[in-house]
């Protein structure tokens, strides 16, 4: 992807985990390009891609037992720096004739961390620190040449080194975001000890892509599922901008959507929009609830939307005539959790992914963000020329309500579901609002002396505002009670996050008051529910949509 990708990138070894793409993402925060490979890529496919570096991810398997995933320890011996994390960390060790065993007491979540603050891998970072621990098994004795450079009270060997062959053990998990320190430690390996220079960019990204788009493409025809999403509407850009009246975008309408969500996205795709696209929408909504009729099991109810959308294509296609591209919006938290991003499990299937059918009647598939994270996909919208609304729009799952609908799909449970979405956006969105006016003024009081401070801080949201929120319908009916009769109805869940990339995430901390007024107004106005919950999980270990 452009020439100093050539010549500059760091590969990321993928063992099984389910963090590999994150540790994928870390790197690119740093401006370095990266690729990811399976630990049974060749070591002389390696060595032709001359990495300026290698990073190990974790597994899910004990290195130590027969049959785990391995590598060559020649790998260890080309000159080029090695980071081992977690699993990687181990087998690092293992090959090299230190010693791995299973652990007494097993290490998982926020753990405190003493770091070697002289060693390279932890300039900058504070000698007592926290991390992320996620292991059952340990380094019980390190390799020759090795030196521990971070411990835990129950981890003697947290982190070690060998600087003089360039090699590095983390037992923890540097890249996701509960390792405050993670991304300083991982800028330090391939910026410093591996030395790359760091200019590669987004725009680098877009360029690339469009030249790649224009050469795959020739003269031939795309059809694009553009649902108004963040995804999909970069993906559009892109080809627009790389092969424009040769795409046409085909808005589906199942019935899965949010509240008027249909209209809106009309209104800014198509003929009076903005964008200078062939757009087609179609309305399938019975098409769709006929086909899930009666599904409650949540991989099925995906695969179902996903073969659905693609039929709706197909013939969408026959009646434009030529059509020999399908162009979709799949991004990699998609891929990774489709267990497509190399060795990792299945988590879920999406539906454009691991939810395609098995037969699909275009030439190929063209999917210009699959390497892409969420905040970078918007990253490209904006060099794109993308409005920032629509690009820091929220996301929006392909399945839609499908799978924010626990149990069987009926258009009365998509209606209260609409509703209990529209009401919590829309009051998390007044919220926000008041916040910014009250903290607008209070800076503006102050701004005598502090006038571009001020006009700064104006931009602020609050703490507390999510990146994410929806609601959602439970399958759990309860007794209520609502002017004087009894009630059983169901429940609504109220999802909040915080996140940066999508791979990893916390419940957002919305203030009671706006919750209870979202509770008052839900219960009030949306037959059918008696009772609202409030979703408290982080991710992992729970996903952000429900199924």
């Amino acid at each position: 992807m452009g020439q100093n990708m050539e010549k500059e990138r760091v590969l990321v070894i993928d063992f099984g985990g389910q963090y590999n793409q994150l540790v994928a993402r870390r790197v690119r925060e740093c401006n370095v390009y990266c690729e990811i490979y399976s630990y049974r890529t060749p070591l002389e496919q390696i060595r032709e891609m001359h990495p300026k570096g290698i990073i190990l991810t974790g597994g899910p398997a004990s290195c130590y037992e027969e049959g785990a995933a391995s590598c060559d320890p020649e790998l260890f011996r080309m000159g080029i720096p090695v980071l081992g994390l977690c699993y990687g960390a181990q087998l690092m060790q293992h090959v090299l004739g230190g010693e791995v065993k299973r652990a007494e007491n097993r290490e998982y979540g926020h753990t405190d961390l003493t770091v070697d603050t002289a060693a390279p891998l932890f300039a900058g970072v504070p000698k007592e620190t926290t991390c992320w621990m996620s292991h059952f098994d340990y380094i019980s004795k390190m390799a020759p040449g090795f030196t521990s450079i971070a411990h835990t009270a129950n981890c003697p060997v947290a982190a070690a080194s060998n600087e003089e062959a360039g090699l590095y053990a983390i037992q923890f998990h540097p890249e996701v975001l509960h390792t405050p320190e993670g991304s300083l430690m991982l800028r330090n390996f391939v910026r410093d000890i591996c030395g790359c220079s760091g200019d590669w960019r987004m725009d680098a990204f877009a360029r690339e892509s469009i030249r790649r788009i224009r050469e795959k493409v020739g003269d031939g025809k795309v059809l694009l599922a553009l649902s108004g999403g963040v995804d999909s509407s970069v993906a559009a850009a892109l080809l627009s901008r790389a092969i424009g009246k040769q795409l046409t975008c085909v808005f589906v309408d199942h019935g899965l959507l949010r509240k008027n969500e249909g209209d809106e996205v009309e209104a800014v795709f198509g003929p009076a929009g903005a964008f200078d696209l062939n757009f087609i929408r179609v309305n399938a909504q019975d098409r769709f609830y006929v086909k899930l009729a009666g599904e409650s099991e949540p991989e099925r109810k995906r695969k179902i939307i996903g073969e659905e959308f693609i039929r709706v294509f197909e013939e969408e296609a026959k009646k434009i005539g030529r059509v020999d591209f399908l162009a979709q919006g799949t991004i990699y938290p998609d891929v990774v959790e489709s267990g497509l991003g190399g060795e990792s499990a299945v988590i879920k299937s999406h539906h454009n992914v691991g939810g395609l059918p098995d037969y699909v009647d275009f030439k190929e598939i063209i999917e210009p963000l699959r390497d892409l994270f969420k905040d970078e996909v918007r990253k490209v919208g904006l060099e794109l020329g993308i409005p920032e609304k629509l690009v820091f729009r929220q996301p929006f799952p392909g399945p839609g309500l499908g799978i924010r609908i626990i149990g069987d799909i009926t258009a009365e449970k998509v209606r209260m579901v609409q509703d209990a979405d529209a009401i919590y956006r829309e009051e998390i969105a007044k919220a926000a609002a008041e916040w910014t006016r009250d903290h607008s003024s209070q800076a503006a009081g102050n701004a005598q002396d502090h006038s571009s401070q001020a006009a700064g801080n104006a931009q602020e949201r609050p703490a507390w505002m999510p990146d994410q929120y929806f609601a959602a319908l439970t399958n759990v009916r309860s007794v209520g009670v609502m002017g004087d009769e009894r009630t059983y109805d169901y429940a609504i869940a109220l999802r909040a996050v915080r996140t940066v990339d999508f791979m990893t995430a916390e419940a957002a901390d919305i203030p009671f008051s706006v919750l209870q007024t979202v509770m008052s107004r839900i219960i009030n106005e949306v037959r059918g529910v008696n009772r609202v919950f409030y979703d408290l999980t982080s991710k992992p270990p729970g996903t952000i949509e429900f199924e």
